[in-house]
């Protein structure tokens, strides 16, 4: 007999646990409060472009699919170090048929969620210019960046090339200021927009 009285003491009846475990498995994972609705879907998107077999799981014939498409051939060890990387687990500690099965859509968004937090853009952004800058003055040449922004990487629009630097960070002797650029990016994203 217990000390405490019946309303206080957990009820652990076999039935009541399972449908405890049962509602746990069903409540969404904490990493989709990370981001918004139309970024989940925009992940769930490419999830789905890589999962070609659609039973929920990027396993290592779906990956082989998706390097053929872009013409490379993954070596054995690329496929495992890429299904073998899952959030917050050491590979020992996976187990060899979650191995097998691969990546569902909650640990590609947390692997998601990983690599986006971890980006500090104040720092990368100004070391990407610096590697641009061999003075180490702070500054860029403009027709210089023009040529890479439109020719190389995620390649930009010469709308948005002009746009960019024929602001107030490109002086009259066509120098971009990418120090100062990233300090006002900085201010810009700390600004809390007014509540309407």
């Amino acid at each position: 007999m217990s000390k405490y009285p019946s309303h206080l003491s957990p009820d652990i009846t076999p039935s009541k646990l399972k449908a405890q475990k049962s509602r746990a498995r069903r409540e969404p994972s904490g990493v989709f409060s990370l981001f918004q609705a139309p970024q989940v879907q925009q992940f769930k998107e490419a999830f789905q472009l890589i999962d070609h077999d659609k039973d929920g799981w990027v396993g290592e014939r779906d990956l082989r699919e998706v390097f053929a498409s872009l013409g490379i051939t993954p070596s054995p060890s690329t496929l495992a170090a890429l299904l073998h990387a899952r959030p917050g687990d050491t590979p020992a500690s996976t187990s060899a048929a979650d191995a097998e099965r691969g990546v569902n859509f909650t640990m590609f968004l947390t692997m998601m969620s990983e690599r986006l937090f971890e980006f500090d853009t104040e720092a990368e952004l100004v070391e990407a210019f610096a590697s641009f800058d061999e003075a180490d003055a702070g500054f860029v040449r403009a027709d210089e960046m023009r040529g890479w922004l439109s020719e190389v990487g995620e390649r930009m629009g010469e709308r948005e090339i002009d746009k960019l630097l024929k602001g107030p960070f490109t002086d009259r002797q066509g120098n971009f200021n990418y120090r100062e650029w990233v300090k006002v990016l900085r201010v810009n994203e700390e600004e809390e927009p007014p509540a309407q």
